[in-house]
């Protein structure tokens, strides 16, 4: 086979981290770490493929955190980083591709640049692999003992030609593969020593500060403040109108109002949460709610308007992003929305799966103006905030 494909270790089980979750399970800007690390190698156009090596008691979290990806099936790793990255080759042994980028899941920074500098490097030379790294710019000192306070210099080490290894590290498929089986049993730093115990040279290609591994709670934290900065605010806005039909009672904003008349629609008719839909998908681009749910569809047929809008948010979430807050208002002369308010604001946190006090929920009149002065229907609309990554 010809391509690239990116194996992604996640097996680890972050002992240094604490917690009950693996570190890069953890979240990070509303999504784990894990997803930040599949993304950026799923949507490079010179990788053909993406496979995880995971722990078996995290396929659950995996599942959540691959959610909507198309990616090859993951593997099971082994007692090491080492043993899970041979693991993880020798399940690609079928597909044998001519390059494989191996890349530690909790690196959830790495750039498009870092991956075609790789890649390049790779294409350089035959029988050579190459790794993203850092050039060492402080000064290093020997300490005189092992204490948490480090002890005294005890001398200074010289930096020049020194470099900091990150990942992805890149290599040709059958060369690596090899090189891991030769070096089974052994306890190697990483990838590029595995290599080098085999005879392969290995290129060094600049990385960034940014590509930082997480491996403690403060590098979760700086990493969270990295993924706010890099995120963008989005603002979507949605607009529908129903009008009223024989019927007792009327769906506004996932709750059942009892009133002297229904609103006529395909589905439940629900113009809350169909205007927050076309909101919530207009803020990250996707369509409208009629794209999404054609009314012309007979499965849609006095359906419940949840979903809908349980789907727009599953889009924002895939998309990497996440909702800041959502804005309704309901425009009738009746019923009236106050007693049913706090209600609607719990039911709208519950089907976007946010805080009820990042959604709120309006109503006004017309003054007797227009169709809904008339009382013949109710009209909404609705605007959704949400911070996505930028387009690439």
């Amino acid at each position: 086979m010809t391509g690239c494909i990116a194996l992604i270790v996640a097996a680890g089980r972050g002992t240094r981290f604490g917690g009950e979750v693996p570190k890069q399970y953890r979240d990070l800007g509303g999504v784990p770490v894990l997803r930040h690390s599949l993304a950026a190698f799923r949507d490079h156009p010179r990788i053909t493929a993406v496979r995880a090596v995971i722990h078996p008691a995290d396929r659950a979290l995996y599942d959540e955190a691959a959610a909507g990806f198309d990616l090859l099936p993951p593997v099971n790793g082994g007692a090491s980083r080492q043993e899970s990255v041979r693991l993880g080759l020798e399940s690609l042994a079928e597909i044998a591709p001519a390059q494989v980028l191996i890349h530690d899941g909790a690196r959830p920074f790495v750039s498009a640049s870092i991956i075609k500098g790789v890649l390049d490097g790779l294409a350089m030379h035959k029988g050579m692999g190459a790794i993203a790294a850092l050039p060492v710019v402080d000064a290093l000192k020997r300490a005189s003992d092992t204490s948490p306070l480090g002890g005294l210099v005890a001398g200074s080490i010289e930096r020049h030609g020194l470099w900091r290894a990150q990942t992805p590290q890149g290599f040709h498929f059958e060369e690596i593969l090899a090189a891991h089986r030769s070096a089974a049993g052994r306890d190697l730093l990483d990838d590029a020593e595995v290599a080098a115990a085999a005879g392969l040279g290995v290129m060094l290609v600049t990385g960034s500060e940014d590509n930082t591994k997480i491996t403690t709670e403060d590098d979760l934290r700086r990493a969270a403040r990295l993924a706010e900065a890099a995120l963008e605010m989005r603002v979507g806005q949605g607009y529908d109108v129903h009008r009223f039909a024989a019927g007792n009672a009327v769906m506004l904003c996932g709750v059942k109002v009892p009133h002297s008349r229904a609103l006529e629609g395909h589905s439940d008719a629900d113009v809350g949460l169909h205007a927050l839909t076309d909101a919530l998908l207009g803020a990250i681009g996707a369509g409208d709610i009629g794209q999404h749910f054609p009314p012309g569809e007979a499965r849609w047929r006095g359906a419940d308007s949840a979903p809908f809008l349980a789907h727009a948010a599953a889009l924002v979430r895939q998309a990497g992003g996440r909702i800041v807050n959502v804005d309704v208002t309901l425009i009738c002369e009746a019923p009236k929305v106050s007693p049913h308010r706090e209600a609607m604001v719990r039911r709208l946190a519950e089907i976007l799966g946010i805080e009820p006090g990042r959604c709120s929920v309006k109503a006004t009149t017309t003054e007797g103006l227009g169709f809904t002065g008339r009382r013949e229907g109710i009209a909404a609309q609705a605007t959704a905030t949400v911070r996505i990554p930028p387009p690439t």
